[in-house]
This record gives C-alpha cells, structure tokens and sequence, in this order.
C-alpha cells in the first residue's frame, strides 16, 4: 500500500500488537509505544484528512485559526460551535464546586455569561498563549508566530525557523500540557516549506487526525505568507497511544481501505497571519468511510 494513510494505519496496527499496555493519566489506560514518523507530501495541494473514517476537519480548522488568535477561553470556540475543549474546564467546575451540571448546560452558561466564562472558560496558558504572548524570565513577551513569519520572510535558509509551547514556568496553570510541543520549519532552494511537527504524546484514534491536519493547513498559511509554496509535514510522536476503551473502533477502522486524500485551497491572502478565517478555505474531493465514535479520555 502505497497511500500515505497507510502510514497511520500500519501505525495503529503496530500499537494493537506490540504497544505496551499500561494505566496513564486517565486512568482509563492504554497501548502505548514509543517514538513514530510519519511523512506527507503537501506540494499537490493534497493535504492529509484521514479517509478510513470521517474527520470533521471543519473543527479542527477552527481549532488552529483559534490558535493564531493566542485565544486561552471557551468561548470564543463555542462560538464557533466547537465543543472538544469543554471537558477540561467542565470537570474542573464539577470538581471545585460540587455542582450537578451537564455538558450541554455547562456551554450554554459559558456563551451567555461573560463573567461566568472568565471565571470557568479559561483554560489557563495553553497553545494559543504560548504560540503568541510567550512570557520569559524578565516579564517580555514574545510573539513566536509574528517572528517566525518574519523570519520566513527574512532568512529562509535559518536553521532556528521553530515555536513551541513547553513553557516550564506555566505548565501547572494549563489545563492540559501541550501534546503538539514543537514545529519547526525548513524551506528548500526550490521554496518549498516543510514542517517538522513533534508531538510528545498522542491519541491515535482520536486526536493524531486533527493534529495532522491542523498542522497541514498552518503550513498552508506559513506558505502563503511567506511567498513559498507547501512541502511536507513531517510527523513525530513519542508516546503514541491507542486507547483501551478505543481498540474495537481501532480495529474497524483498519479494515477500510484508505480514499484519495483531499485538496485544499486559500481563497484569498490576507495582509498577515492574523488575518485568515474559516471562510478562507476551501477543502476539495473529501470522500471519506463514516465516523467511527470514541469517548474523550480526560
């Protein structure tokens, strides 16, 4: 199988087999294996929305372009009918104040009560915040998107084009530490620009096909910005992980062939990386299998 989701599958297939079962974090536990690469190839155009099951890449499209914002509170996803970070600060509201309250009730009180969202939306100083507004020792702030544009720009044939959100002095004010850490970036003579995504820990049936296809569309945006063109994305994860409670859906999903990946295009080049919306983008040829459902663990 030549078709670059066969990469993820036989991956998924390594885990079930030989991954290392053990309890995590969760304490739902899981099959884990250390240290993976996975390559795709984005100068066509294609960009890698797994087929052997529907991703609904829409959200995971908001998810970055929330990102970029430096964004840190619920509801501006919510707003965007984005749901898949309300776990962490619902449970923590469950948690601090012993109140019976549904999902769903919990997000309605979230977008209708300012004040209720500053006081239990926020996620504290994840992704968007370290991406944007990392703070270091002296109090200064850093723009770590906003410099590596520039740099882009400036200097392609640097060797420290990266960001990170690892930020040690912070990690305990996060809902949850980051997974997707580091991305550094490459341009080659022909002005192509690559990425190097480093995950330190990934659940494969659930979060790698955001995770894959976020960073896809970053490096659209980089691209774009930059006057280059997309390369490849280089995938690498250290603790991958399938679930126990996600092996049956694991295993339905490895008896899909995988589909042609889709296409995407920027429909206009806004003046800068702040500038791009969800309408922005245009996804062509997605054809996928159904979904295949899974709980989140938290």
């Amino acid at each position: 199988m030549n078709h670059a989701e066969s990469q993820y599958l036989a991956l998924l297939d390594h885990v079930l087999a030989k991954g290392d079962e053990r309890m995590d974090r969760t304490g739902v536990g899981t099959r884990s294996l250390f240290g993976a690469l996975i390559r795709f190839d984005l100068s066509g155009g294609q960009v890698p929305i797994l087929t052997t099951k529907r991703v609904y890449w829409k959200t995971a499209l908001k998810e970055m372009l929330w990102f970029l914002t430096g964004g840190t509170n619920i509801q501006d996803l919510l707003r965007e009918n984005v749901r898949i970070w309300s776990d962490w600060p619902l449970a923590r509201y469950r948690r601090e104040t012993g109140a019976s309250i549904t999902q769903a009730e919990f997000e309605e009180r979230i977008l209708a009560d300012d004040a209720f969202a500053h006081a239990w939306g926020d996620l504290g100083p994840v992704y968007g915040k370290q991406w944007r507004r990392w703070l270091d020792g002296s109090g200064r702030e850093h723009d770590q998107i906003g410099d590596l544009v520039e740099t882009l720009k400036t200097n392609p044939s640097s060797r420290r084009m990266l960001f990170h959100a690892w930020n040690v002095g912070e990690l305990d004010q996060m809902a949850l530490p980051p997974c997707h850490m580091v991305y550094q970036f490459h341009v080659t003579s022909r002005g192509e620009l690559n990425c190097l995504l480093f995950q330190r820990s990934c659940d494969l049936f659930l979060g790698a096909a955001f995770n894959f296809f976020g960073a896809a569309a970053l490096v659209h945006m980089l691209a774009q910005q930059a006057g280059l063109t997309p390369g490849e994305l280089v995938w690498v994860g250290g603790d991958v992980h399938v679930y126990l409670n996600h092996q049956d859906q694991v295993r339905a999903q490895l008896g899909r062939e995988p589909r042609e990946f889709p296409t995407m295009r920027l429909l206009r080049n806004p003046g800068s990386i702040d500038g791009y919306r969800f309408a922005d983008f245009a996804v062509d040829g997605y054809s996928p299998h159904p979904p295949i459902h899974g709980d989140v663990a938290v």
